[in-house]
C-alpha cells in the first residue's frame, strides 16, 4: 500500500485516498495544460465571450468543465456560453445536453438544424461523411456565433486530434499541415480556439470517467469503423504504449518547424541560396543521438552524420 509521509512518518493511504490524490493531480494537470495553451496562443482576452461548442462527447464536456474552473482563477474576465448543434440524427437523446448544461449554470443555446438528412442524401452509402458534415456544422456555428455575440469559438480538439490531422494530411493529402491551436475563419470574421491543444486524450478519458459525463455517441460518423482517422489514432496509441515520450516529441515538432530543412520553395528561398561565410546555427547535421536521447533508444535506428 502507498503511503503519505507526514512529520517523517509514513501514513498508509487507503484506496479511496489514493484515487482522490490521483484525481486531484489530474485536475491540476488539465488546468495547467489548458492555461498554458491559452497563454501561449493568447486564446482568451479581457471581455471575451467564448462560445463553447458541445457535441456530447468526452472532449467537449471536459473542455467546458476545465474552462469553468479556469474562469474562476483567470487574471482576465470572460464569459462562457455553451452551444450544441442538434443535427437531428435518428435516436439522438436531445434532452441530455440541456439537462446537463442547466445544472452547470453556464448559459447555453441549442441550435436545431437537420444536417443529418442533407449528409445522408449527398453522400453515397459506405462513403465517409465527415467532410460534408464538418463543413455544414462549421457554417452553422459561425452564424450562431454572430447571433450570440461570441468573440471566440472554442472547439474540443485535443493534442491527439492535432497529431492525427497532421499524419492524415501527410499520408493522404501530401501536405505538412495540421490543426492549429488558433485560427481565423476564411472570411476573416471569426477566431477559433482549441484550449485542449496540449491535453492528451487519455487524460480526458480519465476525467470523463471521474466526472461521469453523460456521453452521447455520434451515430452519424462515429460508427464508421473504416475511417482513416481511427487507424491513425490506433497507430499513435500503439506508439505511445511501446515508446513512451514519442507522442510528446512529435507534438513538440509541430512547434519547432525549420523551413530551411524541408523542401517547400514557397516557404524558403532555396533558389536564392548563396554562400555567406557565416556558420549556421542549425548546421547541416542530419541527426545527433546526443541531442535527441529518446530517439537514440528506438529499435532499428541508424544514425547518419554528414
Amino acid at each position: 500500500m502507498s503511503a503519505l509521509w507526514i512529520d517523517d512518518q509514513p501514513v498508509p493511504l487507503s484506496a479511496d485516498r489514493k484515487i482522490e490524490r490521483e484525481t486531484h493531480k489530474l485536475e491540476k494537470r488539465l488546468c495547467r495544460l489548458v492555461g498554458q495553451a491559452i497563454t501561449d496562443y493568447n486564446m482568451i482576452e479581457e471581455g471575451d465571450r467564448v462560445m463553447v461548442c458541445m457535441s456530447g462527447g468526452k472532449d467537449s464536456y471536459g473542455m467546458l468543465d476545465i474552462l469553468q474552473k479556469m474562469r474562476q482563477r483567470a487574471p482576465v474576465d470572460f464569459e462562457l456560453i455553451a452551444v450544441n448543434l442538434d443535427q437531428k440524427q435518428p435516436g439522438f437523446p436531445e434532452h441530455v445536453l440541456p439537462e446537463y448544461l442547466a445544472k452547470t449554470g453556464v448559459p447555453f443555446h441549442i441550435e436545431n438544424q437537420d444536417t443529418y438528412s442533407i449528409v445522408k442524401d449527398k453522400i453515397p452509402a459506405g462513403k465517409t461523411m465527415c467532410s460534408l458534415c464538418s463543413r455544414l456544422r462549421r457554417g452553422i456555428l459561425y452564424r450562431v456565433a454572430d447571433e450570440l455575440g461570441a468573440t471566440k469559438i472554442a472547439l474540443g480538439h485535443h493534442r491527439d486530434d492535432m497529431l492525427q490531422t497532421f499524419f492524415l494530411n501527410m499520408f493522404f493529402g501530401g501536405k505538412l499541415k495540421g490543426m492549429p491551436p488558433k485560427l481565423v475563419s476564411d472570411d476573416g470574421r471569426h477566431i477559433v480556439i482549441r484550449p485542449l491543444a496540449y491535453v492528451p486524450e487519455k487524460d480526458l478519458v480519465r476525467w470523463a470517467q471521474h466526472r461521469d459525463f453523460p456521453i452521447i455517441p455520434c451515430t452519424l460518423c462515429g460508427s464508421q469503423e473504416n475511417l482513416q482517422r481511427k487507424q491513425v489514432g490506433a497507430m499513435l496509441r500503439e506508439w505511445d504504449k511501446k515508446y513512451p515520450g514519442r507522442v510528446e516529441s512529435m507534438f513538440s515538432a509541430l512547434q519547432n518547424v525549420v523551413p530551411s530543412h524541408l523542401a517547400d520553395g514557397t516557404q524558403y528561398d532555396f533558389k536564392g541560396l548563396t554562400t555567406t561565410g557565416i556558420p549556421s546555427d542549425d548546421g547541416d547535421k542530419a541527426f545527433d543521438p546526443e541531442e535527441f536521447p529518446l530517439a537514440a533508444t528506438l529499435p532499428g535506428l541508424q544514425v547518419i552524420k554528414f
